[in-house]
């Protein structure tokens, strides 16, 4: 299906200018019932285009001259939230003044506030933080004719049901209600009778021309060898961006622990993590500073690094959908990727579910144990500086201190991360300390800004 026969042609252009001239088969089958104001159930793997897809359809059915909340999109975390955000405006270029907001939790409620005050068309957020502005009057959802539950089967398992309900409760009854979620379970069955009207049921698999390219082995390891058998791993591999996925947020700890003590880069990442300490791990794993992620399955949502070059699965999931969408973290942009799955005496049949998944005959490795010698770091660290956008801190502000002020070459700064009181870059890791060192007498905008190296 081409976008002109479906969509206006302002919009047609203003998303070939995005370079998007066809519908993905997840856009392709959901987005008529998302115009038609149907309910819909709609099942696609990360990377399929399902954000665009409601996208489309929420700002086609905007009234730009109501400034009050007409879409409401719910995700399970504050990143996921800021993408979704993001791929919206995109779209609601093609009409004037529309407003799109972000209310998640971790970030300042006085600004939000002031947001409100002023009107939204679209808000994008999470449902603890949503919830608070409701109980606080400060959000009208009595206008809301889209709703969106985004990676549902995720804020279910993070506990978001009672805060989804409350939420729900105060939406009009005649609103479309659309469920996007990457694997499907009884949980997300039962929410759909709940909030849904008779809704459609779109799947959609990977095509076979457009699957990762990416190689599954195994490993056999009860629990008391995993530990050892990671590092083993490690070192056959000798990768540079990792993720281990662990099933509890003790053993992401445990790992990450167990990882640094044996000259390992790593840091995990879990649900009890406030925003900054999650934004700071994020930061350092997509600026390479960081080399192996140790996660759990709720807290990886949202990561959106593209260079990732093995998926661990230190726990195996009872979840084929879930193992899919896991190792579908590497090999993306048609760069090889491997995944590797530790499997106890007990996963045996969580094994066959896999080899059926993907119709392959399980490949164990035969690994060396890992020499003494082997360490994994990485060739640049991050600086944090105690300033960001609310303080009037660009990006082009720290690179203009960092080459112009202390003569580094451009090539020299790696990636810059600015967040509304924090700022981030990633430098050689031999200068780090001298550059925080040489910025402690140094003005940024007219001002001394602390700086530190974040290990």
């Amino acid at each position: 299906m081409q976008l002109s026969e479906t969509l206006p042609p302002k919009l047609t252009q203003l998303l070939a200018d995005m370079g998007i001239h066809s519908f993905t088969p997840i856009q392709e089958q959901a987005l008529p019932d998302v115009l038609d104001g149907k309910d819909l159930i709609a099942q696609a793997q990360t990377g399929s285009g399902k954000t665009l897809a409601f996208a489309i359809g929420l700002v086609m059915q905007l009234n730009p001259r109501y400034f009050g909340c007409q879409s409401l999109v719910m995700c399970p975390t504050r990143e996921l939230a800021d993408q979704v955000a993001k791929e919206i405006r995109k779209v609601a270029r093609y009409l004037e003044n529309i407003k799109v907001l972000t209310l998640c939790g971790g970030m300042p409620f006085g600004p939000q506030i002031a947001s409100l005050e002023h009107g939204a068309h679209i808000v994008v957020g999470t449902p603890g933080r949503i919830m608070e502005h409701l109980r606080k009057g400060h959000l009208d959802l009595s206008g809301v004719n889209n709703l969106v539950l985004d990676e549902a089967d995720r804020m279910l398992d993070m506990g978001f049901i009672d805060s989804i309900r409350d939420i729900v409760e105060m939406t009009p009854k005649s609103r479309q209600t659309l469920l996007f979620s990457a694997t499907y379970s009884d949980n997300i069955a039962s929410i759909s009778n709940e909030f849904q009207r008779q809704p459609r049921f779109v799947k959609v698999e990977v095509a076979e021309e457009t699957r990762p390219n990416i190689d599954q082995y195994f490993v056999r390891a009860n629990n008391p060898e995993k530990p050892n058998r990671l590092l083993d791993t490690l070192a056959h591999f000798e990768p540079t961006q990792v993720i281990v996925f662990c099933n509890t947020k003790l053993e992401c700890d445990d790992v990450a622990e167990w990882l640094v003590d044996h000259d390992i880069s790593a840091l995990a990442i879990h649900g009890d993590f406030e925003q900054k300490q999650r934004d700071q791990v994020l930061v350092r794993f997509s600026n390479k500073s960081c080399s192996v992620l140790v996660a759990t399955d709720v807290a990886a949502r949202g990561i959106d690094v593209k260079e990732i070059d093995l998926i661990i699965n230190y726990d195996t999931t009872r979840d084929t959908d879930v193992h899919t969408h896991r190792i579908g973290r590497t090999g993306r942009a048609g760069a090889e990727g491997i995944a590797v799955s530790f499997i106890t005496d007990r996963d045996d049949r969580k094994l066959a579910d896999i080899a059926t998944r993907f119709n392959i005959e399980p490949e164990f490795l035969d690994l060396k144990t890992c020499p003494s010698s082997y360490q994994l770091q990485p060739e640049v660290a991050t600086i944090l500086f105690d300033a960001g956008k609310k303080n009037k801190l660009r990006a082009g502000d720290i690179l203009g201190a960092l080459t112009a002020g202390l003569g580094l070459e451009k090539s020299a700064v790696g990636k810059i991360d600015i967040f509304d009181f924090q700022a981030y870059v990633a430098v050689e890791k031999g200068q780090a300390r001298q550059i925080v060192k040489s910025l402690s007498d140094k003005k940024i905008k007219g001002r001394t800004i602390k700086s530190r190296v974040l290990r």
